[in-house]
């Protein structure tokens, strides 16, 4: 895991891309309602206009400003150095070519929605058979999955950078954010909480495993002791009946042969008669 991947701001805009189905289908109940009035280049251009032009400038020109949550945004004086390097890291050529491709694809996705809401018009006769309102409601649900599809993606190619090149890219210069990116909402200092980065437990785990490993290092040399002693007591035992020098043998045989000489001169001493 690269070590940026811990700012979460990153992984909320990543994860709004689960809302794309859901504007997708926006569209395909405005294209449903009514009676088309219009050819079926034109509308499309109408929709596509509304919908992929402005988040493609943006994207092209300021991208979108990710330390912000609904209308709200961090002040960029606030912002880290680390997130200063992930701005700069939008900024590169690479996203504005990334952007052009997900607006043609979203483009394919449109054309496809629109021949497909013939079958959902039975679903919708509930609400007002106006297809200008319809027209608006596309675009406005096609605007939102351009926003929902470009800030995602660009956020999954910052993600995919490496630690070494993230290392060595230089934060964004703090006078040049709000020229730079789109702002929108209330700025504050702080929104989500600060991230504890995982290196402390990692470093307070290694000192308390030391007191664990020098009491144990007491019972090692204990239990090692124990086995050279047994190993010594065997060694003595398994050479029995051979010659042995040791001076400690050779002083308790010389003590038993002086205690055991007197009491054979007093068994063979003859018995004396006082009678």
């Amino acid at each position: 895991m690269r070590s940026f991947w811990s700012d979460p701001y990153l992984w909320i805009h990543l994860a709004g891309l689960a809302a794309f189905p859901l504007f997708l289908e926006g569209c395909l109940i405005g294209f449903a309602l009514g009676d088309p009035f219009l050819p079926v280049w034109l509308e499309l251009l109408l929709v596509a206009a509304i919908g992929v032009v402005p988040i493609l400038w943006m994207q092209w020109q300021r991208p979108f400003y990710i330390f912000s949550l609904m209308a709200a945004s961090v002040k960029p004086d606030a912002l880290t150095d680390e997130q200063r390097r992930l701005l700069t890291l939008f900024k590169l050529p690479r996203n504005r070519i990334l952007a052009v491709l997900v607006a043609i694809a979203l483009l394919v996705v449109l054309e496809k929605i629109y021949d497909i809401a013939p079958i959902a018009v039975t679903s919708v006769s509930f609400l007002p058979a106006s297809h200008g309102l319809g027209l608006l409601l596309a675009a406005a649900a096609f605007f939102a999955c351009n926003l929902f599809v470009q800030v995602p993606m660009s956020v999954a190619s910052v993600m995919l950078s490496s630690e070494s090149a993230f290392a060595t890219t230089r934060p964004h210069p703090l006078e040049d954010v709000r020229l730079s990116f789109t702002i929108i909402g209330l700025q504050l200092k702080q929104i989500l909480p600060s991230v504890i980065p995982d290196v402390q437990p990692t470093l307070a785990t290694a000192t308390h495993s030391k007191p664990a490993e020098a009491a144990i290092e007491p019972f090692q040399s204990d239990s090692t002791s124990t086995d050279s002693a047994d190993s010594l007591t065997n060694d003595m035992w398994s050479d029995t009946g051979t010659a042995i020098d040791h001076p400690a043998l050779k002083t308790e045989t010389f003590v038993v042969s002086e205690t055991d000489t007197p009491r054979t001169e007093l068994e063979t001493e003859p018995e004396t008669d006082f009678s």
